[in-house]
C-alpha cells in the first residue's frame, strides 16, 4: 500500500507537475526514509493513517541525528507535498502536515567572490587555446554574467543562445523559461566558442551547447570539478562551486544598483524572499568598506 501511494505521487510529479528527475528522486528518498521510520515502529501502520504525532517523532529523530535544520525542513516539505496530493486525491480527510511547523534556522549569507577576485579569475588566469580552454572560460563567464544555475547551464542547447540579440533562453525549475540578456564581452566569447566547437569535433550528434571530450553533453560533475579547479587559483574559500558564481552575479548586480525585482527575474526565483538574502550581502560589503575607510569607525 505505502509503495503504491509513493509511486502514484512520484508519477504525479513527473507527468502533471513536470518536475525534473532530480526533484523526483529527492522526494522519493525523503518519502522512503519516512516510510522506513514508520515501519520501524509499527509495521502495520499505513502512511494514510499517519497523524501529526508520527511526523513530529520523525522530525525529532532527524534532529537528534544532527541533521541540519535546512535538511529537516526539506524533508518536511516533501511530506507536505505528498500529503497535499493525498488530500486532493481524497485518500485522506485530514492533512497531518497542517499542524507541523518548520524548524527555525539561521539564514547563512551566500558565499561570493569580490570584483577584484573575479577580475583575477577572468583576466589573469591562463586558459588553454584549444576547445577545452575556450569552453571553460565561456562557462565561467556565463555563470558570472547571467547568474544561471548549474543544471540550467548544462542543459543549454545551441538554439537557446541568440548571439545577434545578446540573449540566452534558460529553462529553469518546473520547466519555467526566462530570457537573460548579456553584453558584448560574452557575445564575443560565444562567437569564438561556437566556431571552436564546430571545428574541434569531426562529427557531432548532439545540439547541447557545452560538450565533453567525447563530443557529448557535459555532465554536472565535470562542470563542478572544472569550476573548483579554476576558483582554487584565485580564492581560498572553502566553497568553490558554480553556485558561488551565481551568488557573485546577484551581489554584483545589487551593488550596481539593480532593483531587487530585476535580480529576482534574472535568477529565476519564485518570490522576492528568495532574493532578499543578497541585500544582506551588499550591506555587509558596505559595512566593511566603511570600517576600513572611516577614521571613526
Amino acid at each position: 500500500m505505502n509503495d503504491m501511494l509513493i509511486a502514484s505521487f512520484l508519477d504525479y510529479l513527473r507527468f502533471e507537475k513536470v518536475s525534473s528527475e532530480q526533484t523526483v528522486s529527492a522526494y522519493e528518498v525523503d518519502l522512503n526514509q519516512f516510510k522506513a521510520f514508520v515501519k520501524s515502529i509499527d509495521e502495520e501502520v499505513s502512511l494514510l493513517q499517519v497523524d501529526a504525532d508520527w511526523i513530529r517523532q520523525w522530525q525529532m529523530s532527524l534532529l537528534e541525528k544532527k541533521d541540519a535544520p535546512a535538511t529537516v525542513n526539506r524533508k518536511l516539505s516533501s511530506l507536505r507535498s505528498f500529503y497535499k496530493f493525498l488530500r486532493i486525491r481524497e485518500k485522506i480527510k485530514v492533512d497531518p502536515m497542517q499542524k507541523i511547523a518548520s524548524v527555525k534556522q539561521q539564514k547563512k549569507l551566500p558565499v561570493f567572490l569580490r570584483e577584484s577576485e573575479m577580475d583575477r579569475l577572468l583576466d589573469d588566469v591562463n586558459f588553454s587555446e584549444d576547445y577545452f580552454g575556450c569552453r571553460d572560460q565561456l562557462i565561467l563567464e556565463t555563470f558570472y554574467m547571467t547568474g544561471m544555475r548549474l543544471a540550467e547551464l548544462v542543459g543549454l542547447r545551441l538554439k537557446d543562445v541568440d548571439v545577434d540579440q545578446c540573449v540566452v533562453r534558460v529553462i529553469g525549475k518546473r520547466n519555467k523559461q526566462r530570457l537573460i540578456p548579456f553584453g558584448d564581452e560574452l557575445k564575443n566569447l560565444f562567437q569564438n566558442y561556437l566556431k571552436m566547437r564546430k571545428n574541434s569535433f569531426e562529427e557531432l550528434t548532439t545540439d547541447f551547447l557545452f560538450l565533453n571530450k567525447n563530443g557529448d553533453q557535459i555532465s554536472r560533475s565535470d562542470v563542478q570539478l572544472m569550476v573548483k579547479r579554476y576558483l582554487s587559483k584565485v580564492v581560498t574559500l572553502r566553497q568553490k562551486s558554480p553556485h558561488v558564481l551565481r551568488h557573485t552575479f546577484a551581489t554584483a548586480m545589487l551593488n550596481g544598483n539593480a532593483s531587487l525585482s530585476a535580480v529576482k527575474e534574472l535568477l529565476g526565483h519564485a518570490s522576492l524572499s528568495a532574493t532578499e538574502i543578497y541585500t544582506h550581502v551588499s550591506f555587509e560589503e558596505m559595512k566593511k568598506v566603511y570600517k576600513q575607510a572611516h577614521p571613526r569607525a
